[in-house]
């Protein structure tokens, strides 16, 4: 999506004032953001910020050792 931005603001380098810049990169966010996919467990997303492990798509959960000595 970067490399799309980058391209057609390069391309139009002289022609653009800032305002005009704004409003061409916002377009083609909003475009390029058609193709998006959504994300699915967004709500678990705090808890990948805060450290949590998951494994396979399910919280890894700490659980003791039951081994015999």
């Amino acid at each position: 999506m970067f490399a799309t931005v980058r391209h057609r603001t390069v391309r139009t380098k002289g022609a653009l004032s800032p305002t005009t810049a704004k409003l061409m990169v916002f377009k083609l966010v909003m475009a390029a953001a058609k193709t998006w996919r959504r994300l699915t467990g967004e709500n678990q997303l705090p808890k990948v910020v805060a450290g949590v492990i998951f494994r396979d798509g399910t919280e890894v959960t700490a659980s003791p050792d039951h081994r015999a000595a």
